[in-house]
């Protein structure tokens, strides 16, 4: 089991739909997730997570330039 805090922001984009999408993806895959107002956490298996973080980011830069920044610990709860 591994966590992680993520977060999307849009560089360049005219609103925030990229941060929308990403975590429409994060609700759809098979993590746990809690979205904050300035990031949100996901835990689950390695396979699970890294794919939720990949297919996040793919699905938030379709609409433009985005940056990621993400935190990942198999240490400590985030």
């Amino acid at each position: 089991m591994i966590s992680a805090t993520v977060a999307i922001y849009p560089m360049g984009q005219p609103d925030f739909a990229a941060v929308d999408t990403a975590i429409d993806v994060l609700r759809a895959a098979d993590v746990a997730l809690e979205v904050r107002s300035m990031q949100s956490e996901i835990s689950g298996t390695e396979e699970a997570v890294f794919g939720a973080l990949q297919r996040a980011f793919t699905a938030a830069a379709s609409a433009g330039g985005v940056a990621m920044t993400v935190t990942v610990t198999n240490a400590c709860p985030v």
